[in-house]
């Protein structure tokens, strides 16, 4: 089991059981030591579709229940409906999901009472969870029935959602609702619909499908595409696994980059400041009037940011991730309604701004997407990638310029490197390459920016090569 860029992953084999109630229980006695809770007040449990998913909730809810807390069962819920009904209710919070990596792993998000827990929160559960190890934790389930408090959840997001825009915003807009196994898949058609628009669901899967929102498969695309032309779509839309990246496709069935919509979403609350990692877009500086923070890849950093904004003394601050995640600090006011601060990841923000763009314009999509005017990027990853093998190959492009001259010959001249997280190569001709270990999952992640979409997606394909090349030779 390991924290990574967003929550504690591992095999769900491995999770199922005692690991998972070992966690919980850690993450239990962290919040009763610190005071953030005591025993008889609320936890909340939320879940995503795949398999052991079930299983794995249910030993959290064995373990919570142990230690005196009244377990709330949220259900199949998207991860950012629990994080508000949380906040709402002053209730720490545990979504067992694995978001968009594959089927045969899981992982739990942990929630304090006041939000997201940060990596100062995740050393000290760690910590627990080893001394309890240690000390011999034993665990056997024995069905603890939580009280069903999933109806209203979702009432409380829905109704967020339902606030964003005007009644029948909108009407004359068609769109495709991917359904595969995301928790989102039934609200977004009900929130679309809400709006006036036209929905067309599809692709709905007993199971469970990864899909990644910042590097969408060609198989997907090819699908999207062929679901778009088949219905004459305005556009496409889904989230990952757990709803909290999005999956915007415009009216050929074209996913839009996760930053774009993040982007988007800014303009959209009206934003001043803006925290993103450093794997998003470099033209976003330029695209609008605020202020940008560039972070480590992961949620807690962007989070952590946003509150260095907020405590530096500046209103209206969001963030996004590269995925699209938008994640808001500040109260904003929308369509003359307060939108609570949420920070956390959320797909249906940047979802309905793209879509209230498209409406409002009345322009397609893709016509939008390129009045940005950001560079062409493409981002892909190597998945089964070994993380020793990871860390060996970091570890060597690290170890002097001479390394990483060779590693980059065939590609292009190294000009400038930023190591804020992984490598990011800004070459002598102004392309920029960046190589990023997973934080939470043996996978190998390659982020490319050029001059045309070819050249990016040419960069791209180079850069998996060489990484391919070195782990065979290595």
């Amino acid at each position: 089991m390991k924290f990574g860029t967003s929550g504690l992953r591992g095999l769900s084999v491995d999770l199922k059981g005692r690991a998972s109630a070992l966690y919980a229980t850690a993450f239990g006695r962290y919040l009763l030591d610190a005071g953030m809770a005591r025993r008889g007040d609320v936890i909340l449990i939320g879940q995503d579709f795949r398999d052991s998913s079930p299983e794995i909730a249910a030993n959290c809810a064995d373990a919570l229940d142990d230690l005196g807390f009244d377990v709330g069962d949220c259900g199949a819920v998207p991860t950012p409906a629990l994080a508000l009904y949380g906040l709402q209710e002053k209730a720490a919070c545990l979504m067992v999901t694995g978001s968009h990596i594959p089927a045969d792993r899981n992982g739990i998000k942990f929630y304090r009472p006041d939000g997201e827990i940060d990596k100062a929160d995740e050393v000290a559960i760690t910590t627990v969870a080893t001394e309890l190890d240690r000390a011999g934790f034993a665990f056997e389930p024995r069905g603890t029935r939580p009280r069903d408090v999933s109806a209203e959840c979702l009432a409380v997001f829905r109704e967020r959602n339902f606030n964003l825009l005007p009644a029948d915003w909108l009407v004359g807009l068609k769109v495709g609702v991917y359904q595969h196994s995301t928790v989102a898949r039934d609200l977004l058609g009900e929130v679309l619909e809400h709006f006036g628009a036209t929905v067309v669901p599809f692709g709905g899967s007993e199971m469970f499908i990864p899909v990644d929102t910042e590097a969408v498969s060609d198989e997907t695309v090819v699908k999207l595409e062929e679901v778009a032309r088949q219905h004459g779509l305005d556009a496409v839309v889904s989230a990952d696994g757990d709803a909290d990246r999005p999956l915007v496709a415009d009216e050929t069935g074209m996913p839009l980059r996760g930053d774009l919509l993040g982007l988007i979403a800014a303009n959209f609350l009206g934003a001043r400041s803006i925290v993103t990692p450093v794997t998003s877009n470099s033209g976003i500086e330029a695209a609008g009037h605020f202020s940008v923070m560039r972070t480590r890849v992961g949620s807690p950093f962007v989070i952590a940011g946003m509150q260095d904004t907020v405590a530096a003394g500046q209103t209206h601050v969001a963030g996004f991730e590269a995925n699209g995640g938008v994640l808001t600090a500040s109260d904003f006011t929308v369509n003359g309604q307060v939108l609570r601060a949420l920070p956390t990841r959320d797909c249906f923000v940047p979802i309905l701004a793209a879509l209230a763009l498209a409406a409002s314009r009345r322009q397609p999509l893709s016509t939008i997407a390129a009045a940005y005017h950001l560079p062409f990027a493409a981002a892909d990853r190597l998945e089964n990638f070994p993380v020793e093998t990871s860390a060996r190959l970091m570890a060597y492009l690290r170890a002097g310029p001479a390394n990483l001259a060779v590693f980059l010959q065939p590609i292009g001249e190294v000009g400038s490197v930023s190591d804020i997280d992984g490598l990011r190569i800004t070459l002598a001709d102004r392309r920029i390459i960046h190589f990023r270990p997973s934080g939470n999952a043996p996978e190998m992640r390659c982020y490319a920016e050029a001059e045309s979409e070819a050249a990016a997606a040419t960069l791209l394909r180079s850069g998996l090569e060489r990484i391919r090349w070195w782990a065979q030779a290595n």
